[in-house]
């Protein structure tokens, strides 16, 4: 069993197919077949379950494979260690970053990271937190950028920033005419979720002391999949929403007929982390990572550990 061997079977667990799998290898599909067969030979069991339509991997394979996964990081790691002597901070850094924060906060720090950076390659995928949390455990990611508290004992949370929540309305909205708007007014309306899955719609449910969902009225059965799509809504007139307040440099803002001001309810924010395996070598690059978010967001979020505070606005008005 060699290094080599192991690349395979990873290969072949994440594609499925041993033809993308030997192409992903720079190697035919009959070499890498031959060798993972030649291993299932020598370990005495199958690894993968073949038939003609499909590959699946068979139990004692998913074991395997997470051995495999472990070490093939450590042999990052090794491979790191060597870096730092030449610079600490080059190679890629895969982060996960959830879709209701990536579109606010990502372009805020691209230039910098590139300037301040320029030996760190940043790669970026956006998915929602459970499927980013299977990634980061199964080492397809380094860390996430995630707005929920993670429990699970592998994993390790940096703190980066408390976010508070704006409450978004029509123009035409009774809310218009009020400075603040509290708890009381919110249990009043129509308010709109993400569909589930999206732990923004959980977070805006907490807030507004909401046990579940509401299932009456015209959009009881709204399945909403992004932020946008709700701020369309509510410019028509469909009911309210709230929205993180980096979203408040959205491209929404303009033109959408919708007026957002900030809420008058202790602790209506959501904390934004980076979240990484305690195995990961490299704490260097997400420290600077970091960093680099923090010396760049607004002052409308909380920095953890500082006493910055959001800007008190009364309304912004599109």
């Amino acid at each position: 069993m060699n290094l080599r061997d192991l690349k395979y079977i990873i290969a072949v667990a994440e594609s499925r197919h041993f033809g993308k799998a030997a192409e992903r290898c720079f190697v035919s599909q009959p070499t890498l077949s031959g060798q993972i067969k030649k291993l299932e030979d020598q370990l005495g069991i199958a690894i993968f379950e073949r038939t003609n339509r499909s590959v699946e991997i068979t139990p004692v394979g998913e074991e395997i494979l997470a051995h495999a996964r472990r070490i093939m990081e450590q042999v990052d790691g090794i491979e790191q260690v060597a870096r730092v002597y030449q610079d600490p901070l080059a190679g890629p850094l895969r982060i996960g970053v959830i879709p209701t924060l990536s579109p606010y906060l990502i372009p805020l720090i691209l230039a910098p990271l590139k300037k301040q950076l320029p030996q760190m390659k940043l790669v970026l995928s956006e998915e929602l937190t459970d499927k980013l949390l299977e990634r980061l455990h199964d080492h397809e990611i380094d860390a996430a950028l995630l707005a929920t508290a993670v429990e699970e004992q592998e994993f390790e949370a940096l703190p980066l920033f408390d976010e508070p929540f704006w409450v978004a309305y029509s123009r035409d909205h009774a809310f218009y005419e009020k400075d603040r708007i509290r708890l009381r007014d919110l249990t009043k309306e129509n308010l709109l979720l993400l569909a589930e899955g999206h732990c923004l719609a959980d977070q805006a449910m907490d807030v507004c002391r909401m046990e579940e969902r509401q299932t009456r009225g015209e959009m009881a059965d709204l399945r909403a999949s992004s932020l946008e799509t709700l701020i369309q809504l509510v410019g028509a007139g469909y009911g309210v929403t709230l929205v993180p307040a980096l979203a408040m440099r959205g491209s929404w803002t303009a033109g959408s007929g919708v007026v957002a001001q900030p809420l008058a309810i202790a602790k209506a924010s959501r904390r934004v982390a980076l979240v990484f395996r305690h195995s990961f070598p490299r704490r260097g690059a997400l420290q600077a990572f970091a960093g680099i978010v923090l010396d760049h967001v607004p002052n409308t979020v909380a920095q953890v550990g500082k006493r910055k505070r959001a800007k008190k606005k009364t309304h912004r008005k599109s």
